[in-house]
């Protein structure tokens, strides 16, 4: 478990700007230390705790240091596949719907740190999702991972377009899944094995 933390992975956990979190630590709101020798600043896990009770920010993000990952995606078997893998490594809490409306709502309610979606959903399709996600602020630092069969590349830039961070064509290989996340949401990759 992370006993200290870097302001970037605090404004992460507090879903604020690394700005924010700078200017709390320099006003004395946070309370951490600066790295001998340099400018870098560190929160101890206690102290962020402390920070996010007082202003009301949510800790179960840091209670449970794990990543939130939402699966959309109208294949049961696909979904099922992927939240068992990610679900072994760990590091997730994951939750998954088959639809874009239920995708919708789950955003709304889990705030997820990064959503995997499908684009062919049989309601709402993927880009409306990503458009619903990047038209409200606070889910700015929600990262999104198309997923498709289809590959048209003005379809992919579309996508980018309406808000997705990446994307990946179906079948895809798993790991090369988890690969991407892990890249997004600046975490260690999966251990081999």
């Amino acid at each position: 478990m992370k006993t200290v933390f870097t302001t970037g992975e605090a404004a992460k956990i507090c879903k604020v700007s690394q700005q924010t979190i700078i200017r709390c630590f320099d006003s004395g709101q946070l309370k951490g230390f600066r790295v001998p020798g340099s400018r870098f600043r560190r929160i101890p896990r206690d102290q962020l705790y402390s920070f996010m009770r007082d202003n009301g920010i949510p800790t179960d993000a840091l209670d449970s240091g794990r990543r939130k990952l939402l699966i959309v995606d109208d294949d049961v078997d696909l979904v099922d596949l992927l939240v068992d893998h990610f679900e072994r490594d760990g590091r997730f809490d994951i939750r998954s719907v088959n639809n874009g409306f239920g995708a919708g709502m789950q955003i709304k309610e889990f705030r997820p740190d990064l959503v995997v979606l499908d684009v062919m959903l049989p309601d709402i399709n993927g880009m409306e999702v990503c458009q619903l996600v990047r038209s409200d602020k606070s889910m700015d630092d929600v990262k999104i991972i198309c997923i498709s069969g289809m590959v048209e590349e003005d379809r992919i830039q579309k996508l980018r377009s309406a808000g997705a961070d990446d994307f990946m064509k179906k079948p895809f290989d798993v790991d090369a899944l988890m690969a991407r996340v892990c890249q997004l949401l600046e975490v260690e990759p999966a251990s081999a094995g």
